[in-house]
């Protein structure tokens, strides 16, 4: 049947089950196949949506520069030993934290300074979080002349004004599937960013909400939401449990492992990470963070599986 995903298969006869769609007597339940072009970009040495697994990693908040630039350099040393693409993040103010309490960070304008030092000093892309319309122009100018990547929080998805605002800096663009939404939906965030004259937007799969403080990965996620934009996994926030700290998220950071397997195998584009060198100590989602440590046996793993599924 074209133009629908493979959804359930109801077999009238179950005997004669086939799991091929198109064979047998199954009627298949499916969902609109809504296609829209799934356009390449660059940014600065990462290519998204050429078949080359990339990643983006860092902390989850700036803590500090000299913090900051620690773990810019140990990613990038792993990364560029691995051959992976890479693009550091980390974000200026975390302006959806649980408490009032909670750490936000340096805020917009020594945020962006740190971004740029880092980015200038590394030869690195960076990418960073905006909350409002008017955040867009400002976080763009103050990261100057180097490669950077606005993201959309995933809360924040929907929001038209923010999606046109940030489109319009001519910024690479990575929109985070809300929670809430499902994702043959998110063509409608993608056509936001394109239509305001912007090419360069991809889409990030971090979990829905299963119940509360909990998050389940639904894979077929990343296959339909690359049928519009190319496609992250982020590995970390899909490992959450939301606000289930008693005032802070929680996390299950031992199935970070399990999910990135799952998602490399599945046909991602790249790779969302947030890397900590103490995540017990982390100034924010520290629950969830992947140890420094552990990050480049990892992606050995994982590259591994990447050329096995594009064998």
């Amino acid at each position: 049947m074209p133009g629908y995903w493979p959804g359930i298969f109801v077999s009238t006869h179950q005997a004669n089950f086939h799991p091929d769609p198109f064979a047998g007597d199954c009627t298949q339940v499916g969902y609109p196949r809504l296609m829209l072009p799934s356009s390449t970009f660059t940014l600065g040495n990462v290519t998204a949506g050429n078949g080359r697994l990339f990643l983006i990693a860092g902390p989850c908040g700036l803590e500090a520069e000299p913090h900051a630039r620690k773990l810019a350099d140990a990613i990038q040393r792993i990364t560029t030993d691995l051959g992976v693409p890479y693009i550091f993040k980390a974000s200026y103010d975390k302006a959806n934290r649980t408490s009032i309490r909670s750490f936000r960070g340096p805020g917009l304008t020594e945020g962006c300074r740190i971004l740029r030092a880092i980015g200038e000093s590394n030869g690195l892309p960076v990418l960073t979080d905006i909350h409002t319309p008017e955040q867009t122009a400002a976080a763009s100018d103050s990261l100057g002349p180097i490669d950077a990547m606005l993201q959309i929080p995933a809360f924040l998805c929907r929001q038209t004004d923010l999606l046109i605002a940030a489109a319009q800096t001519g910024r690479a663009i990575n929109v985070k599937k809300g929670q809430f939404v499902a994702p043959w939906d998110m063509r409608h965030a993608v056509e936001k960013v394109r239509e305001s004259g912007n090419q360069r937007v991809s889409l990030t799969e971090r979990g829905a909400s299963f119940g509360y403080n909990n998050l389940v990965v639904d894979m077929r996620s990343l296959a339909i939401m690359r049928e519009f934009a190319p496609v992250i996994f982020d590995a970390t926030h899909s490992v959450q449990m939301p606000s289930g700290g008693n005032g802070v998220s929680g996390g299950q950071p031992e199935f970070i492992p399990v999910l990135a397997r799952a998602a490399v195998a599945a046909g991602i584009d790249g790779l969302f990470l947030e890397v900590h060198d103490n995540p017990a100590e982390a100034k924010s989602d520290g629950a969830n963070a992947l140890h420094l440590d552990l990050l480049k046996p990892l992606l050995e793993r994982l590259l591994a599986i990447h050329a096995a599924a594009h064998a």
